[in-house]
């Protein structure tokens, strides 16, 4: 397996522990009929809950990218040292990211989002050149 597919698969694996300290978070602060409902009315999220909430909603979107990147270098037969390292630069920025956003570090929660975005892009940038 290339070091690209693995960092995607521990980045797959950390968005799970997001979810489950989400959850944790949540346990007791949140009505539960409410949140096993369809959820058509938004209910609020106290504190660490909805920080974490909103770290997961960035780790998915930011999966997505990484994974066709990954894919894309993988699959095209171009995994090398450069793109392995930003794949684990992404990983890392991933980790660091989620207890910047829940005990809220400004501007670094910023500062560790744009290393992975730019990690990212240059892995998509690396895999077309």
């Amino acid at each position: 397996m290339t070091t690209e597919l693995t960092v995607l698969s521990l980045a797959a694996l950390l968005w799970v522990a997001q979810f489950v300290a989400y959850l944790i978070a949540g346990h007791g602060r949140v009505d539960v009929l409410h949140a096993m409902g369809p959820r058509d009315t938004p209910f609020e999220k106290p504190a660490v809950m909805g920080r974490l909430h909103r770290a997961l909603s960035n780790h998915t979107e930011g999966l997505v990218v990484f994974a066709i990147a990954a894919l894309v270098v993988t699959t095209s037969g171009q995994s090398n040292g450069f793109t392995g390292m930003c794949s684990w630069i992404y990983l890392i920025a991933r980790v660091l990211y989620v207890p910047a956003y829940a005990f809220g570090w400004t501007p670094w929660r910023t500062v560790i989002w744009m290393i992975g975005l730019v990690a990212t892009t240059a892995l998509l940038l690396a895999a077309l050149f």
